[in-house]
């Protein structure tokens, strides 16, 4: 029984040999200019992207810890003197002493 070739199918072209001199159309693609140039200005904006990441990381860094020493105790402190405020015109107005606020105009 001798071996029969298949029949039907996908039949793909022969590769071309290594020898040849003539490059292929994809090296002549990657090795050009403008693809280089294309790399090289990919790769200054990631540079840039994660430099200004990184700098935007400090800054919120900064800003909220600066914001949590500086302005959370000043808020806390004025809500006390609120509660403050309103505990002694509430106990002004038990005692029956006309209340004290503002001036009307």
């Amino acid at each position: 029984m001798a071996a029969q070739p298949k029949q039907g199918g996908v039949h793909l072209p022969a590769r071309r040999s290594a020898s040849n001199s003539d490059p292929s159309i994809l090296t002549k693609i990657t090795s050009s200019a403008i693809v280089s140039r294309g790399k090289q200005a990919a790769c200054d904006a990631a540079f840039v992207s994660k430099k200004l990441l990184r700098s935007t990381g400090k800054a919120a860094w900064i800003a909220g810890t600066t914001f949590l020493i500086l302005f959370v105790p000043l808020i806390i402190e004025m809500d006390r003197e609120q509660q403050f405020n309103e505990l002694e015109l509430q106990q002004a107005s038990l005692l029956g002493a006309p209340p004290t606020g503002p001036p009307h105009k």
